[in-house]
């Protein structure tokens, strides 16, 4: 495993990671109308789950030896709930690239495999729900 590389690139996915997390849970409490009511239940059941597969990439990082850096407070979301809802997902999918970017540094040892493993169920998970998401934002 190139610890270096994954401890990078581990760092930026965690970072983002706590930014989907957090637009997530901004996302569910401020979407309006009748129509994204049950949008918001699912939200927030998605974001119990972000809870915990943040919580497990921030150990493997800090097992690595990475270092937790200050987070950029995130823009809240738009207004309007279908560009929130909008730009989640393109966040989100982002989130996806870095996560799946960890994956070519890590090597073949069983640590490393753990690392894969881990990071390939949460990928597993959000496409998932970003499918979901994205048949409810049509």
């Amino acid at each position: 495993m190139d610890v270096e590389a994954v401890r990078k690139q581990l760092s930026i996915a965690v970072s983002q990671q706590l930014g989907s997390l957090v637009s997530m849970t901004l996302l569910a409490g401020s979407l309006r109308g009748a129509s994204y009511v049950g949008l918001k239940v699912r939200l927030r059941e998605y974001a119990v789950t972000e809870v915990t597969d943040t919580e497990r990439l921030v150990e493997m990082f800090c097992a690595l030896g990475g270092e937790l850096q200050p987070l950029d407070l995130l823009p809240p979301p738009a207004t309007d709930s279908a560009t929130a809802l909008k730009e989640f997902i393109e966040r989100d999918k982002q989130v996806m690239a870095s996560l799946h970017a960890v994956i070519s540094s890590s090597g073949q040892e069983p640590q490393s495999e753990a690392l894969e493993h881990l990071i390939e169920h949460i990928l597993l998970r959000k496409q998932e729900q970003l499918d979901f998401l994205l048949l409810a934002q049509d």
